[in-house]
């Protein structure tokens, strides 16, 4: 871990934190709003026999775990970066439980450039990484769109070059 000290990293574009922000207020919704049927039921005496506090209590739990997470968005973002290195490709991610993932340039097997209807809207994709080994998967979001088909060819250039190699 001391050479990640020197490492240059390149955070991903600021623009992913209102796509996450609206992927998880989303999410959160249409899951509060699943858990709260029960309680709508119980209000209109659909369904009076259902427990109160599990009514209540569903919904809220995952509207206050929605709420913190969303509240995390930003910061969690801001976590996220990557580099590029003479040998291999480095991300590193999360919050409380960090996780940095070095990927050998010769052990990349396949790499893919996605962009779901909010990343288009905000101008952002994702690289997909796959080895051989699942554990060193990784797909990297908030690539900026006029940097993704670059970074997808340098990285399978430096792939070929290094398999060649062997």
């Amino acid at each position: 871990m001391a050479d990640l000290e020197q490492v240059e990293w390149t955070p991903v574009s600021p623009k992913l934190v209102p796509a996450h922000l609206i992927s998880t207020g989303l999410t959160t919704l249409i899951i509060t709003a699943v858990l709260a049927v029960p309680l709508v039921l119980m209000l209109v005496d659909v369904w009076p026999a259902y427990p109160a506090w599990l009514a209540w209590g569903l919904p809220g739990i995952v509207l206050v775990w929605g709420l913190v997470d969303l509240a995390l968005v930003p910061r969690r973002v801001r976590a996220m970066g990557y580099a590029e290195r003479e040998d291999d490709f480095v991300f590193k991610s999360g919050l409380w439980f960090r996780r940095v993932l070095a990927v050998p340039y010769g052990r990349l097997q396949y790499l893919d450039v996605k962009e779901g209807p909010v990343q288009r809207r905000f101008g952002i994709r994702s690289l997909e990484l796959q080895t051989a080994s699942a554990a060193t998967n990784a797909t990297i979001e908030g690539i900026p769109a006029e940097d993704s088909e670059r970074l997808r060819d340098q990285l399978m250039a430096r792939g070929q070059a290094r398999l060649a190699g062997l």
